[in-house]
């Protein structure tokens, strides 16, 4: 699913040339999408990707945006180690990477320079969680629903909880609620397949999102996160239900964008109704100490970005440095057939040695004279001090 505007496009380095890229890896979390390319054109990436939703591309275009190689490496770096969170610090998001990675390899897209993206980024972020108090007393948004519940009901071992959805925060919810030993559990979802699949998990009923209105008054929290464009629970649904639990309260967790829940049902007496507001404030508590290490955990970023930007840079050289290999190997085995030719007619082999270490000479120091007698004005200059320095000349003139 597409969600803007947080979704971001990110690629490890430019390539001029519109093309497929070689490598690729895509992040989807629930507010956030982002691909990672080590080669090609990040438009063919956003093409791509409308086509797979079956959107224009202009609708999803003002909403995505490109990182280059330094700004990209930065990036995946802060991500993994949970700088670019909504909760800051959460250790979710490196797991989520590490299954995007895993899913990336199944499909054979994952060559060298993204596997020591990833690895490095993993490593990263290790080094961010020992080294400082980044990820220190972190309160996850599905502890905070949690929490929140626990405001209104002292306990949760004898209420009935709900879950509407089944994606990945109602997943990370349903654990959490899970571990409070609640007296009954319901995932309800569109697609009953999902929401059983979940069920077998946290040894939660289903049921279809279709009979929710006649079965809502049985629950006493209900989480809901879908991905709805319309709110699934309204306040007349929501006056009918209080009136079938006889203003018995209940608590209601809205963490859908947009929600799930419409904002009116806060007026009504008897329901808490929690958004995602709600839970930012709450997992703000103790945020600003891992504030103050954001300075500390970007310092140790910013020497890794450096490091890797210096191996990419080496691995920019490898084809330039194969091709100068093969050409001298080339010349090498050339005036080396010379030479045995001449050794089997019987040539001097001291006249025969003295030729193949001449021609050897003349053919490795062809190329660079040529250039600089070729040379002309600024190119005089830069020529001279290229081949000083290349082979180590104490003068240039």
């Amino acid at each position: 699913m597409w969600h803007s505007p947080a979704n971001r496009w990110v690629r490890p380095c430019e390539h001029s040339r519109a093309r497929p890229a070689g490598e690729g890896a895509i992040l989807s979390t629930c507010n956030r999408t982002e691909i990672y390319c080590a080669d090609g054109d990040p438009a063919q990436a956003l093409e791509w990707l409308a086509r797979y939703h079956d959107l224009p591309a202009d609708v999803i275009r003002p909403h995505a945006y490109t990182l280059p190689r330094a700004e990209a490496v930065r990036h995946a770096f802060r991500v993994a180690s949970g700088l670019d969170s909504m909760v800051l610090g959460e250790p979710q998001i490196l797991g989520q990477m590490k299954e995007a990675v895993r899913a990336a390899a199944e499909v054979g897209s994952m060559g060298a320079t993204l596997s020591r993206l990833f690895q490095r980024s993993f490593a990263v972020a290790k080094d961010v969680r020992t080294q400082t108090s980044v990820g220190a007393n972190v309160v996850s948004m599905a502890a905070a629903s949690v929490k929140l519940a626990l405001r209104i009901f002292p306990t949760l071992t004898d209420r009935r909880i709900l879950f509407i959805g089944a994606g990945e925060m109602i997943d990370l919810c349903a654990t959490h609620f899970a571990a409070q030993s609640p007296a009954a559990m319901t995932v309800a979802n569109r697609t009953l397949e999902r929401a059983e699949a979940l069920g077998r998990r946290i040894e939660a009923g289903t049921m279809e999102l279709r009979d929710l209105p006649e079965r809502l008054h049985e629950y006493d929290v209900v989480i809901s996160c879908t991905a709805s464009t319309l709110p699934i629970v309204g306040k007349g649904t929501m006056e009918r239900v209080i009136r079938a639990r006889r203003h018995r309260p209940v608590v209601m967790v809205d963490l859908a964008v947009p929600r799930d829940i419409e904002a009116q049902v806060a007026d009504l007496d008897d329901v808490f109704l929690f958004t995602l507001d709600d839970l930012s404030r709450l997992v703000e508590a103790g945020a600003d100490a891992r504030r103050s290490a954001v300075t500390e955990a970007e310092a140790i970023i910013d020497t890794q970005v450096g490091q890797f930007l210096s191996w990419m840079a080496g691995r920019d050289t490898v084809p330039l440095i194969r091709d100068l290999r093969e050409r001298g190997e080339a010349v090498r085995r050339s005036e080396l057939d010379r030479a045995m030719r001449a050794l089997a007619h019987g040539d001097d082999p001291q006249q025969v040695l003295e030729a193949l270490s001449r021609g050897l000479t003349n053919k490795f120091l062809h190329a660079p004279t040529q250039a600089l007698s070729e040379a002309r004005g600024e190119e005089v200059s830069s020529i001279q001090e290229m081949l000083a320095r290349l082979y180590r000349l104490r003068s240039n003139r």
